[in-house]
C-alpha cells in the first residue's frame, strides 16, 4: 500500500509558503479588531473576510462538523470555542486559531491568545497575560528545537521543560499541559503525520530533517491540566475554570534551517532570544 511521506520536497515547501502568510493575515486582522464589546462571531467573519480577500478559503470549514473559520476560545476555554454572540469583557483572555488553503491546495494553520484591552480586577489580568507568555515562549523554544535536535520526542521536552523552568509567578507553579491535545503535521491537509506531543514521551518520535512541516502548538492552564469537553462537542474547557492559553505556528525544516510559515519574518523576532536565525526556503 502507497503512503504519503510526511517529508516534503523543495518546490512543496515553497508551495506552503503563501497559505501561512495568509493565515498570519487573518490574525493580524482579529488582533486589530479586539476590544470590549465585540462578539467571536464578528471576530470570525473578520478572519473569513481576510482569507477570501486574499483568494484562499478556510479550511476549518472543511473539518467535518464545523462551519466557521476560526476557533474562539474564551477564559476558561482553552481550544477549540465556536464563535457566536459571547460578547468580549475587558480583561479577558481569547485564543483565536486559524487556518487558510490555498486554490494550489497547501494549508497554513496558527494561533495566538489575546488580552481584551482594560479590566478592574488587574491581578487576573496580570496573571492572565504571564500565563499568555509562558505559553507562546513554550512555542518560541519548541519551533527553536526544530533547528538543533533530531526528532520530535526532543522538542516535546524542550517544551516541557520550558514550562517547568518557567513557573507562573501568581501561583509559584508550572502553568498545566494539555496532554491529549497534541501538534501536527501539515501540508495538502490541515492534519498530516507526524504527531508532536508538547511533553516529553518515551518514544523518540519522526526525524527531523529537511521537508518536515510541523504545528507546534501548546495549550497551556493557569491551573489543572483535567477539561473537559462542553456540550457543543467542540469547545475544551478546564474543570476547575483556570484560564487557558494556546499558541501555534506552522514551520518548514529545510536543508538550510528552518522558517515559520506563519510569521512574515521567519520567525526572526521569536527565534532571536534562542539564536536561531531562520532561514528562507530557496
Amino acid at each position: 500500500m502507497f503512503r504519503r511521506s510526511i517529508y516534503k520536497k523543495p518546490a512543496q515547501l515553497r508551495g506552503m509558503v503563501e497559505p501561512g502568510l495568509i493565515t498570519s493575515a487573518a490574525l493580524d486582522a482579529v488582533a486589530d479588531a479586539i476590544r470590549p464589546g465585540i462578539t467571536t462571531l464578528e471576530l470570525d467573519a473578520i478572519a473569513e473576510q481576510t482569507i477570501r480577500e486574499r483568494g484562499a478559503h478556510s479550511n476549518f470549514q472543511m473539518v467535518d462538523g464545523y462551519s466557521h473559520t476560526v476557533c474562539a476560545s474564551v477564559n476558561d476555554q482553552v481550544v477549540h470555542g465556536i464563535p457566536g454572540g459571547r460578547v468580549l469583557e475587558p480583561g479577558d483572555i481569547v485564543s483565536i486559531d486559524a487556518g487558510a488553503e490555498t486554490t494550489e491546495g497547501w494549508n497554513g494553520d496558527s494561533a495566538r491568545t489575546f488580552i481584551v484591552p482594560g479590566g478592574s480586577d488587574a491581578e487576573l489580568v496580570a496573571q492572565r497575560q504571564e500565563l499568555s507568555d509562558v505559553t507562546r515562549g513554550s512555542m518560541w523554544a519548541g519551533i527553536a528545537a526544530l533547528a538543533t535536535r533530531t526528532h520530535l520526542g526532543e522538542v516535546g521536552a524542550v517544551i516541557q521543560d520550558h514550562i517547568e523552568s518557567n513557573p507562573l509567578p501568581s501561583t509559584g507553579q508550572p502553568a498545566g499541559i494539555l496532554r491529549d491535545y497534541v501538534g501536527h503535521g501539515i501540508g495538502r491537509s490541515m492534519h498530516e503525520p507526524p504527531t508532536l506531543f508538547h511533553y516529553a514521551t518515551p518514544g523518540r518520535g519522526a526525524e527531523i530533517k529537511p521537508g518536515l512541516c510541523i504545528c507546534v502548538e501548546p495549550m497551556m492552564t493557569a491551573g489543572s491540566e483535567e477539561v473537559r469537553v462542553e456540550d457543543d462537542d467542540w469547545t475544551i474547557t478546564t474543570v476547575d475554570g483556570s484560564s487557558g492559553a494556546h499558541w501555534e505556528h506552522s514551520v518548514a525544516v529545510h536543508a538550510g534551517g528552518i522558517w515559520v510559515l506563519t510569521s512574515p519574518d521567519g520567525g526572526a523576532e521569536g527565534l532571536a532570544p534562542f539564536g536561531i536565525t531562520p532561514a528562507p526556503i530557496p
